[in-house]
């Protein structure tokens, strides 16, 4: 299935929509030994290099993952820095086929959640501003806050590339000039949070993102750390930007279970009940006759019952249906010595039951 090299080459894990976008414009890739164009109709099957490196197509069918890191003061969040300070990257495990993509960037001195993936479309649907994925932050500001200056912030302020507000805020306490507070955003500009603190006169003394989406920090996951996300809040994730990937999900659908192993069956050991007649198609064949020794010995009769179980058995009639009525197979004989006191009929079967005998009233007030 054919589909836009850059969104090919972010499922594989290679990077986000738009670092594979500026990667074409400067002629990195190439497809089939041609320079590649933004928009291109690409393949499992074509060869795709990337500064000459040929792209692995098992990279295609990797397990999505998702880590939620805690990123500390002084990390940052870049492949490599020229000034040599750390990176979040040298902190995260490492991949087999891909590489890992974060989701948005924090800067040098906020601290907080992180997401990091190797799937570059979700990336990409995370961080794309028409997904509105909400992030929170915990804002420390030195200074005086007036109820003034909160309105403002929550209606809009006009900064250098357009009017920003915060879509939620609320207070957090604190004491004397440092106040906490929790602002919600749905976009992620540059320094946002920041610089709408900056334009009302106050200065943010620590910044934390808490919540990135329906994912947030965990409560006791130290700096530096990280956690990655089960099935569940990859799903959660997945909804949150309404990414449903049809082509893994029916290759998990069609491909069986690497453990799977099928059934074995030994001919001639069935031991299910048959089809009945309305599934086969064919006429139901009564059960074979077989001669009843017993039977006739006793009774003198050459009548062979329709089923090898007793005559008259009641599991019988059920087992055989409605042929088993057509045959009148012959009763005992009464036996006075198998009647029960208070049976019309002497006990004899098939009979109607009487009526009860009265207690002993003797019997009863003697206690007996």
């Amino acid at each position: 299935m054919a589909e836009r090299l850059q969104k090919f080459l972010a499922r594989a894990g290679l990077g986000s929509r738009r670092q594979i976008e500026d990667w074409v414009r400067q002629g990195r890739i190439t497809v089939n030994g041609v320079a590649a164009q933004l928009g291109a109709q690409v393949g499992a099957a074509d060869d795709i290099q990337i500064d000459g490196k040929r792209v692995s197509v098992r990279a295609d069918r990797q397990r999505r993952r998702v880590l939620a890191y805690y990123k500390p003061v002084g990390e940052m969040t870049t492949r490599s820095d020229p000034e040599g300070r750390p990176t979040i990257f040298e902190r995260l495990p490492p991949l087999r086929d891909g590489r890992w993509i974060a989701v948005g960037r924090l800067d040098l001195t906020t601290q907080g959640l992180l997401l990091v993936t190797n799937d570059g479309e979700l990336a990409n649907r995370l961080m794309h501003p028409s997904s509105q994925i909400e992030r929170e932050y915990a804002v420390r500001v030195l200074g005086e806050v007036v109820p003034e200056m909160l309105k403002r912030l929550r209606e809009g302020v006009t900064l250098e590339d357009g009017v920003a507000r915060f879509d939620d805020l609320r207070e957090a306490g604190g004491e004397g000039a440092n106040r906490w507070y929790h602002v919600v955003l749905r976009e992620g500009r540059n320094r946002e949070v920041r610089r709408l603190w900056e334009s009302q006169g106050v200065t943010v003394s620590r910044l934390t993102r808490v919540r990135y989406g329906p994912v947030a920090l965990r409560r006791g996951l130290h700096p530096g750390r990280w956690d990655e996300l089960d099935e569940t809040q990859i799903g959660a994730l997945l909804a949150a930007v309404g990414y449903q990937p049809a082509d893994r999900l029916e290759e998990a659908a069609t491909e069986p279970h690497p453990g799977f192993k099928p059934a074995r069956t030994k001919p001639g050991k069935f031991r299910g009940k048959p089809r009945p007649a309305a599934e086969t198609g064919q006429p139901r064949q009564p059960w074979p006759a077989r001669p009843n020794q017993r039977h006739q010995a006793r009774h003198g009769s050459n009548i062979e019952p329709q089923h090898p179980s007793r005559p008259g058995d009641r599991r019988s009639d059920k087992l055989r249906g409605d042929e088993s009525r057509t045959v009148s197979q012959p009763r005992e004989p009464f036996n006075p010595w198998n009647a029960r006191p208070g049976r019309p009929g002497g006990g004899e079967r098939g009979a109607s039951p009487g009526p009860r005998r009265p207690l002993n009233p003797g019997r009863a007030r003697s206690g007996r």
